[in-house]
């Protein structure tokens, strides 16, 4: 049985991630049974359409071209997070940055979470070899609801985080093989703040899109923050929360229940804290040091290896 993880994030964990998947194909030995790269998920900078967490910045297309490349040869989909809730017109829609993203990556593997209606169905028209993903950011808390999800035409279904650990619901939900689990979520359970956070985020990304569309050389102004103490919580202090799903669990209860896909966050983490999360979820425990020293060397240079772009070398036993 396959466990597919759903990882962070093909921009800036691009080194990390190519690292993490041949790792994985040189020494799988080392890894639970089973543990797979489902999918990478991200954005090119800067999407107007991107949504969940802020990203900017500009890319050149060539560097597009071989982010897409790199994880697709290695049979891994780039899923772009085109969560944005307030894409809504034609205007929006339109976006070349975003269109011209789309174009290049529609090669059936590549896949789109979406949340805004009218950017999904835009999306389906115009883009239909897309798998699509139904956003966490929904939040949707009734069971009812989640069910109705569950049976529309979605690839996979991000589950909200307040449905981790409740196996008595989770149990009676059809089609567990496309419910996604947020594993590692850093909110408080059933967070009040966090509607208006995505809210925030999305205002945020769209006026960065604009800014480095049409006065890139300017200063930024009447920036919207949001600060919320949650989002600078180390990866340990996260598995104290009630809505943590535990390695352990993942794989002697949520997979024999016909769970099989699980999301790990960390778009805005450093390298070494998204890699710990790796550590903790896929990598067996008599391994874990020697995988993460291996990992690091690699990513930060290693004598013989550091010049030798995202290629990794069979460890050496």
């Amino acid at each position: 049985m396959k466990i597919n993880f759903h990882i962070p994030d093909f921009v800036r964990h691009m080194k990390l991630n190519l690292i993490l998947a041949d790792t994985l194909r040189q020494r799988p030995e080392c890894f639970y049974d089973g543990v797979n790269i489902g999918s990478v998920y991200g954005t090119f900078p800067t999407s107007m359409w991107n949504g969940g967490r802020l990203f900017c910045g500009t890319i050149d297309p060539r560097m597009i071209d071989y982010i897409l490349k790199q994880f697709n040869a290695r049979g891994i989909p780039c899923r772009y997070t085109f969560s944005n809730p307030l894409i809504t017109e034609d205007i929006q829609l339109k976006d070349e940055f975003c269109n011209h993203c789309l174009k290049v990556a529609e090669n059936g593997l590549n896949e789109v979470i979406v949340l805004s209606p009218q950017l999904e169905n835009y999306i389906r028209k115009n883009y239909p070899k897309y798998p699509l993903i139904s956003s966490t950011c929904k939040q949707i808390e009734d069971i009812d609801d989640v069910i109705s999800e569950l049976n529309k035409d979605y690839k996979f279904v991000v589950l909200d985080y307040n449905w981790n650990n409740q196996f008595d619901v989770l149990e009676k939900l059809p089609h567990k093989e496309k419910c996604e689990i947020l594993i590692n979520a850093c909110c408080t359970p059933h967070c009040k703040r966090r509607k208006d956070h995505y809210y925030t985020i999305a205002k945020q990304q769209i006026d960065l899109a604009k800014h480095f569309k049409y006065t890139p050389n300017k200063p930024i102004t009447n920036f919207q923050d949001f600060s919320c103490p949650q989002m600078a919580l180390e990866f340990y202090q996260t598995t104290k929360l009630s809505i943590h799903v535990t390695p352990e669990d993942i794989y002697n209860r949520y997979a024999p229940m016909g769970f099989v896909n699980f999301k790990i966050e960390g778009r805005q983490l450093s390298d070494v804290a998204v890699l710990e999360s790796y550590m903790y979820y896929m990598v067996k425990p008599k391994y874990r040091d020697e995988v993460r020293l291996h990992m690091m060397l690699l990513l930060f240079g290693q004598p013989g290896s550091a010049n030798k772009n995202t290629s990794t070398h069979m460890m050496n036993r």
